[in-house]
């Protein structure tokens, strides 16, 4: 069954509370600065997966992906932006693009 990103975003909570990453006094603060760093990181683990290669293992992948996609949902909780809203902006703002030109 499919999830909204509020759902997602709603779970994704639950579980960083669950693990007290919220807490003042956690060892691995949830700051925006932090998560845009694990972000990265993670991306940058899906890369590994072409490294030396065209093909990705598509359950490792996915778990790799689901890493990206619960950084982006924090991320995007913790400043404060309506995602679905802001995919929805970018990809009526591309339609606009002359993409020729670029």
């Amino acid at each position: 069954m499919s999830k909204t990103i509020q759902e997602l975003t709603d779970e994704m909570n639950r579980f960083v509370e669950a693990m007290g990453w919220y807490r003042d006094e956690s060892p691995s603060p949830q700051t925006p600065r932090n998560i845009a760093i694990s972000l990265a990181l993670e991306a940058a683990e899906v890369l590994e997966h072409y490294q030396w290669g065209e093909e990705a293992e598509g359950e490792e992948l996915a778990e790799e992906l689901a890493d990206v996609a619960l950084y982006l949902l924090q991320l995007a909780y913790l400043e404060g932006i309506d995602l679905e809203q802001a995919v929805a902006d970018k990809l009526a703002a591309n339609y606009e693009r002359d993409w020729a030109k670029e």
